[in-house]
């Protein structure tokens, strides 16, 4: 084990960007089926300013 070499991660980025909208996706339209399309959008804001807020705090 000593002379084995680490070498990087591999990067998932994409793949794990890719599932997430995937799933907002048929959750959003699961919400839209049952409640409507106000909630999904009241709830695409929200999401929307959250993620704002994170950006904004990540800048400094």
């Amino acid at each position: 084990m000593h002379g084995h070499k680490i070498s990087a991660a591999p990067d998932y980025t994409n793949a794990a960007l890719v599932s997430f909208a995937i799933n907002l996706a048929w959750i959003f339209f699961a919400i839209w089926a049952a409640f409507g399309l106000v909630p999904v959008l009241l709830l695409a804001m929200m999401l929307n300013h959250l993620i704002s807020r994170l950006q904004a705090r990540r800048r400094g």
